[in-house]
Parts: C-alpha cells; structure tokens; sequence
C-alpha cells in the first residue's frame, strides 16, 4: 500500500508528494519504500552517495522510468503527462544539443512546452542574462565552458516557467560565483512558492540552501528534516572552552571526543545532565565557553548513513 507522510501540516498544501517507491534493475533493489514530500516554496536537498538511488527516484518522477511500486502526486493526484510538462527538469547527464546555439535550442525547448515564439525570445533573454550567459546566445554550447553549460541546462529547466523544479547535481563544477547566482535563483524560484528539489553531494550548500534534507542510503530513506531536526536526533555533546587537563575524571556518563588545549568536546550519555558537567569544568577553573555543538550536515550524514555508528 502506497504511504504517504502525515508530518505536515494540513495549513500547508503538498504538491509534489513521493510515496512507497520501489525499483529493481534485475535483482538489485534500486529503490525500496521511498516516501518524501517537497512543498509550496520549499527548498529540498536530496542527498546520498552514488547509487544509493537519488537519480533513479527523480527519473521516475519525471517518467523517464516506471517504477515497480508506490506513486507520484501532483497537487494530490497522480501525475500524468500534463503535470510532468509542468516540471523544469535538470539531468545529470546534460542533455543540450552541443552544435546547436544557445539561443536556438532554448526557443526551441520553450516552443515545445507550448509558448509562443515571441514569449519564448523573451524568455531566453530573461534567463540567460539572468544565470550570465546572456553574451553567449549566440555561440554554439560545445564552444562553452563546462560552467556556462550548466548554466544554459538550468536555462533550460526553468525557460517554460516551471511549477516544480527537479535538479539533478545542478552545482556540480560550478566555481564560487556560479554557485552563488544558481543559489540566488533556485531561492528566488521558492519565494515565489514553488518546489524546488536537487540532489548535490556538496552538503555544506546543501545546508546552507535548504529548508529541508531527505538523506537516502542503499534506496531506502533513512532521514527526513531539517537540519536542526536532524541534530536534534543525535547524541548529545557539548563544547567547553576554559579548564585544560583531565577534568572530566569521575563524571559517569560523559565520554571525552576531543580535547585541543583548553577546548574539550565531550559526548554525553543517557541520563547525563549538562549541569553536572558544567559544575565539573568551573571546579577545574574558570570556564570561558559552555554551548551544545552544533554538528554540520557532513557529520549528520555520516551518523545517519552509518546508522548511528560514531
């Protein structure tokens, strides 16, 4: 039976709904009861590592493949071809024609989901001097360098004027500024409510970017959030700035991870009260920071992944 999440809110319409998908290739479960939600104005990061599955889960909702079990929704019905044109889709393998000029092929692509040739002009101009390649509409892609083509490909996803964007590692081999002016629009998209979803392994932008991650591992889902959600499931540590030595002797319960000069994080356990080891610390000396760490993204996905293994 299709599952579909009961976390959100019912104030808060859910437009692109992933529910209890399943996938083989052969005897290999590519997919296995994935179930996720992206919602109006929402900035999703979908993460894992290749082949856990995030590619063959953003093929099956563009229809690109069939999956062998649970559903898509749009707006709360199954999606269908009409929906699917709605979509800005960005692949990973880039799909730009490379003889064709930049400016031809994005008219071209925006002709096909149906504008108008005067809007689908007015479209490419607006893109491309939006993402900075709008010097570039005359040049064939493969003269491009491979930044500039990931720029036109996000051109292209978003040229049609989207209602969902699905992105497949859209920052991959950007530079800093690339990465900035894709940040902004990917953003921009989501102020303006609609979906956005994209895979990266780049998880400190993902962090940064990102109202909420889906972390897959081996085609199954194994962590859906917030960041400070995801935080908030984790062990328990804290950061102390002031006493150097072993002044953590004789505290049950606590377990030192690292100490660096007068800095010591330490890991508590089951029952521990951070008092008691703030009592610990001023008993040893004055101390000068006493704050909970705050694990990045890249900490988190590991503790996850490894299912909680330190």
């Amino acid at each position: 039976m299709t599952r579909f999440p009961s976390v959100i809110s019912t104030r808060v319409r859910q437009v692109l709904d992933i529910g209890g998908l399943a996938k083989k290739f052969g005897g290999r479960v590519a997919l296995e009861d994935v179930t996720f939600s992206v919602r109006p104005g929402e900035v999703f990061g979908f993460v894992g590592s290749n082949g856990a599955g995030k590619t063959t889960t953003m093929r099956i909702v563009l229809g690109v493949l069939e999956a062998d079990g649970g559903e898509v929704r749009w707006e709360g019905a199954p999606i269908d071809a009409d929906g699917r044109r709605r979509i800005g889709y960005m692949p990973e393998e880039r799909g730009l024609y490379p003889k064709m000029k930049v400016g031809e092929q994005l008219a071209y692509l925006a002709r096909l989901h149906g504008m108008a040739a005067s809007d689908a002009a007015a479209a490419v101009t607006r893109w491309t001097d939006r993402l900075g390649v709008g010097e570039r509409v005359g040049d064939e892609v493969q003269k491009l360098s491979l930044g500039n083509q990931q720029r036109v490909q996000l051109c292209a996803a978003l040229i049609h004027d989207p209602q969902v964007l699905v992105l497949d590692e859209p920052f991959s081999g950007l530079d800093p500024t690339a990465v900035e002016v894709m940040s902004a629009v990917l953003r921009g998209k989501a102020d303006e409510g609609v979906p956005v979803v994209f895979s990266s392994h780049q998880l400190d932008l993902v962090e940064r970017l990102c109202d909420r991650v889906g972390i897959i591992a081996a085609g199954r889902m194994v962590a859906v959030g917030t960041v400070e959600e995801l935080r908030s499931g984790g062990v328990s540590r804290i950061d102390v700035v002031g006493p150097g030595g072993d002044w953590t002797a004789g505290l049950d319960g606590v377990t030192v991870v690292t100490q660096e000069g007068n800095r010591t994080r330490v890991e508590l356990g089951d029952g521990t009260k951070d008092q008691e080891v703030l009592a610990a610390a001023l008993a040893a000396g004055p101390v000068h920071e006493f704050a909970p760490y705050r694990p990045p993204l890249t900490e988190l996905y590991r503790h996850v992944v490894s299912g909680g293994a330190a």
